[in-house]
């Protein structure tokens, strides 16, 4: 593999190709095989099957129905009932539940759901016997405290069993559930959950972060005061010590303290499972509701098929419960395979802990982020030689576009055998849109392929499709789990502005994609921070690829001030090295050499930090709006941030720019 022999990649070049038995090894490939057998449909590769399920959808959705033998208290009517966008109603008629479908049949109960691993707690495991009997408990609990179907369930919780148990018995009951980290603070806290007047809160005392322990309690009575229809706050006991204490709440010990039954409501397809939220940094986030039926038949279809999920396999991906990719970590349970839930700074005591916890647990599916595989990459890190890695079947990296070296690095330091899953995809359907399966190709710098049923498409500004050039990445027909409406959006106004405001009838998701001849593609990031400038437009990553491979850049975002014209570029150097004018205009020559002149910056400021969002995203647009005049508080809550001081060097630069006398040094 050329990438192991020191040459450098290009971008599509195959860094991995499928064995001759896909089709017997593979879960994508089993699938076309029931296919074959089952519904007399035959496909010679993948591409004619992802055609087939969007020129198709009916047929499609219901052989998922059948094929992972979706277990429905009543049946469906018809696959579609409608397909308007918004608006579809999919498997009218259906009643079911997400959460019975989780916890596994009887002859799951002795393997190995959740393997927990903490920075406040000792490890520990969880069976599916150990989760079922869990659920049965608090589904009790939750209905001693007068929950029912319809009520909200709120949480601001860490990435622990607990919160798994707790989503899953609201789930049972028809409740409506949505959560937050407990790094979130008060204000963004009830920037989310105070849009859904909750009945119930879970809550945490503090919680530890590397070394650092936080005392919360402060936090959690100011939501609590702010909550008016809360009716019971049940407290997990977590860091321990005198500490670990509040005052007038439910104990999670009494919330589960009696056995109960295992049941589940039966409910319609279309019923709201769960809230997910918008990262809020350019305004009130929005309160996306998901439901039963959407998230399991997606799930199941994109973590067998996407990610090669099967019984007995583990997932490791490290996330917040802030992160729609809690929502798909827990989902693997779907399936019948474990998952490792990791709550605390993941990268303490230094960024090897990852790699470390893999060779511990041995997932065979290995989630990471763009942001630290190339933090890895820049500190020297060489996993694969100091830990052992074997048991990892695929690699997945979602969340931000992953460089080209960073395809090279991975497959450095992990076997050639293994898959590289890159992929994209979003809160708002709450799964992928274009990512990997081990039925195409790995291609250096590119996604390889469309998911099934994913009717994805790039629109030039005519709102056509455009192929070998970047163009908005849209959804031509209706997906089960986009969202069923915003909450507290009667008129559906919201959602329709949010979505359907640009390409009537169409979905356009926000981001700036480029679809290859072959079907892979390439994301360059958000399409409302695009760089056009002298009409040549450029994703922002690509910037940030030439600009992070100079030895001295750890960070950077970049600024396009359409009004004057006017490109920033904001640095992050090593510790120690300063902003000269031969690092500028090394920097500036290499944007010019490898991108265009007109992507040249014309102001290059050393900066400490570059805000990013817990999830990892830089804030482009925010920081623009800073820049051109907006208050930090209306465009970013400090507390949505991995560091909240970060952004104060953007607004004292901005202050600068406005007040030119009292300029303040580039070295921001």
């Amino acid at each position: 593999m050329s990438a192991r022999a020191g040459r450098p990649l290009t971008q599509g070049q195959v860094l991995w190709t499928p064995p001759a038995d896909a089709r017997e090894r593979f879960e994508v490939g089993r699938y076309m095989e029931w296919l074959r057998t089952q519904r007399g449909l035959d496909f010679n590769d993948y591409e004619e099957l992802r055609r087939w399920s969007i020129a198709d959808l009916e047929a499609f959705w219901a052989s998922i129905w059948d094929f992972f033998e979706i277990r429905a208290h009543t049946p469906y009517e018809r696959v579609l009932g409608s397909r308007d966008m918004p608006g579809a109603e999919w498997f009218p008629g259906a009643r079911l539940n997400y959460a019975e479908h989780m916890i596994g049949r009887d002859e799951d109960v002795d393997v190995v759901a959740i393997v927990a691993h903490s920075q406040s707690r000792e490890p520990s495991e969880l069976t599916f016997g150990d989760l079922r009997e869990q659920v049965a408990r608090a589904r009790a609990g939750l209905q001693r405290l007068g929950v029912g179907p319809g009520d909200r369930v709120v949480a601001y919780l860490p990435n622990i069993p607990e919160t798994l148990v707790a989503f899953l018995a609201s789930a049972s009951l028809g409740a409506i559930w949505a959560t937050c980290p407990p790094e979130f603070g008060a204000r963004s806290v009830l920037h989310r959950l105070g849009q859904l007047e909750p009945k119930v809160l879970l809550v945490v005392a503090g919680y530890r972060y590397g070394e650092k322990l936080v005392d919360g309690r402060e936090q959690v009575a100011a939501v609590r005061d702010a909550l008016p229809s809360l009716e019971a706050v049940v407290h997990v006991p977590y860091v321990g010590g005198t500490d670990d204490v509040l005052p007038d709440t439910v104990s999670w010990d009494e919330l589960v303290a009696e056995p109960a039954q295992l049941s589940f409501e039966p409910l319609p397809f279309a019923h709201p499972l769960c809230i997910l939220f918008s990262s809020g940094t350019t305004g009130l986030p929005k309160a996306i509701v998901h439901c039963h039926g959407g998230i399991l038949v997606e799930h199941m279809k994109n973590h067998a098929f996407g990610w090669d999920l099967r019984p007995g396999d583990r997932l490791q991906w490290f996330t917040t419960t802030a992160w729609m990719m809690w929502n798909a970590l827990v989902s693997t349970l779907l399936l019948r395979a474990s998952i490792v839930m990791i709550d605390g700074n993941p990268a303490y005591p230094d960024l090897s802990f990852q790699w470390e916890l893999a060779e511990k647990t041995r997932p065979t599916f290995f989630g990471l982020s763009p942001a630290f595989t190339m933090a890895c990459r820049k500190e020297g890190l060489e996993p694969g030689r100091l830990y052992d890695l074997s048991s990892i079947r695929m690699l997945c990296e979602a969340g931000s576009p992953l460089p080209l070296e960073g395809y090279e690095w991975l497959y450095r330091q992990v076997d050639s055998e293994v898959y590289l899953n890159v992929g994209s995809g979003g809160t708002d359907v709450c799964t992928g849109i274009v990512q990997g399966t081990p039925m195409l190709p790995v291609y250096a710098g590119e996604m390889s392929g469309r998911c099934l049923a994913v009717d994805s498409d790039a629109y030039g500004p005519d709102g056509k499709p455009v192929v070998g050039e970047l163009g908005e990445l849209v959804i031509k027909q209706p997906m089960p789990s986009m969202p069923v409406a915003f909450w507290n959006d009667p008129d559906g106004s919201r959602y329709r502005d949010a979505y359907f405001d640009h390409f009537p009838g169409v979905w356009r998701f926000g981001d700036w994609v480029m679809f290859t001849e072959r079907g892979s593609s390439v994301i360059t990031g958000r399409s409302d921070a695009t760089l056009n400038r002298g009409g040549v437009r450029l994703g922002t990553s690509e910037l940030y690829s030439v600009v992070e491979e100079i030895d001295e850049v750890l960070d950077s975002l970049i600024v396009h001030l359409e009004g004057q014209d006017e490109l920033l570029l904001f640095v992050v150097l090593r510790p120690g090295l300063e902003l000269d004018g031969a690092l500028e205009a090394r920097i500036k020559g290499a944007l010019r050499t490898s991108l265009s002149p007109r992507h040249a910056p014309d102001t290059v400021v050393a900066v400490t930090a570059i805000p990013r969002t817990l999830t990892g995203k830089k804030l482009e647009v925010p920081v623009k709006r800073i820049l051109t005049g907006a208050a930090v508080s209306d465009v970013a809550a400090s507390d949505t941030l991995v560091d909240p001081a970060s952004i104060e060097p953007f607004a004292a630069y901005a202050r600068s720019r406005a007040h030119p006398k009292g300029k303040e040094s580039e070295h921001a």
